[in-house]
């Protein structure tokens, strides 16, 4: 049976008495709008911790001036049956006033990490993810943390947060959940129009692209982001905010791919905004 929790005090006072037992939590941080890539994120969660916490908040400070905060899908309903189907223990759901209260006023900040692609395409963006991704462990105090790769940049900034203040907490980055086509699940995809959505896949076609070109020898950055470019380019009604060839460590733009590298993307389907993203490894891995 899935608990529902709102009050920060009780999400604590429930995580203390079972650190005080022995208890392994995990927490599977999200915002909602529950698909199997959150399913798969729960599913491990379930198998490597003794209890699971799903959070459920859609984050004002993570939203942008004209983004879409007030039209976030939020199936309550179908999140929590979701919950329940998969063995949740916590379904934690605290409302705007309880993370962020009267006088609210720190905000955690990662410089670097958060200074290029999403962070220099939604300017604030990554200060809101560092800041109630710190509340939560505060609040849950989990010792495993599970995200999803799709959004590889927020995991790479996680863990430098938690490096960098202590927190304790294992970060488990699980891999994308994907349509049968490429395209990788996530809550924004039902703002596609059906032909919107038959044009999705072409940004992972384009990441694929340039992994074809790192493994037949092509090396410099420029010229595998004119490999991917290309195949965006095909298609008229998609265009491209970023694509790039990162160190997967540091997500600095790589001129030259030695050892790895980090395929990044995001482009634009009308008001719907997309991103995705492939690991290369020269060694095969």
């Amino acid at each position: 049976m899935t608990r529902v929790i709102r009050s920060v005090r009780t999400m604590t006072a429930w995580s203390l008495a079972l650190h005080r037992e022995g208890v392994v939590i995990g927490v599977v941080p999200t915002m909602g709008a529950l698909h199997d890539g959150h399913r798969s994120l729960i599913r491990r969660a379930r198998l490597s911790c003794d209890a699971v916490v799903v959070s459920l908040f859609v984050n004002p400070s993570q939203f942008g001036p004209g983004e879409d905060f007030s039209r976030y899908p939020r199936p309550t309903r179908a999140d929590a049956a979701l919950c329940r189907e998969e063995g949740v223990d916590v379904l934690f759901m605290p409302s705007r006033e309880a993370v962020y209260p009267q006088g609210f006023q720190t905000t955690v900040t990662v410089r670097e990490l958060a200074r290029r692609w999403e962070g220099a395409k939604r300017p604030g963006h990554f200060d809101g993810v560092a800041t109630v991704v710190t509340k939560l462990f505060g609040l849950v105090r989990p010792h495993v943390a599970f995200f999803g790769q799709k959004d590889f940049q927020q995991s790479v900034l996680v863990r430098r947060l938690v490096e960098d203040l202590n927190l304790g907490v294992r970060i488990v980055v699980c891999p994308t959940v994907r349509e049968r086509d490429g395209l990788a699940l996530s809550s924004r995809n039902r703002y596609l129009t059906p032909v919107q959505r038959r044009s999705a896949p072409v940004l992972h076609e384009a990441l694929q692209a340039g992994r074809t070109a790192i493994l037949r020898g092509i090396r410099f950055g420029s010229q595998i982001g004119r490999a991917m470019r290309g195949v965006i380019e095909t298609d008229p009604k998609v265009t491209v905010d970023y694509l790039a060839v990162c160190d997967p460590d540091t997500l600095e733009p790589l001129p030259r791919v030695t050892k790895s590298a980090m395929l990044l993307g995001a482009v634009r389907l009308g008001r719907v905004r997309l991103i995705d993203n492939l690991l290369v490894r020269l060694d095969g891995r």
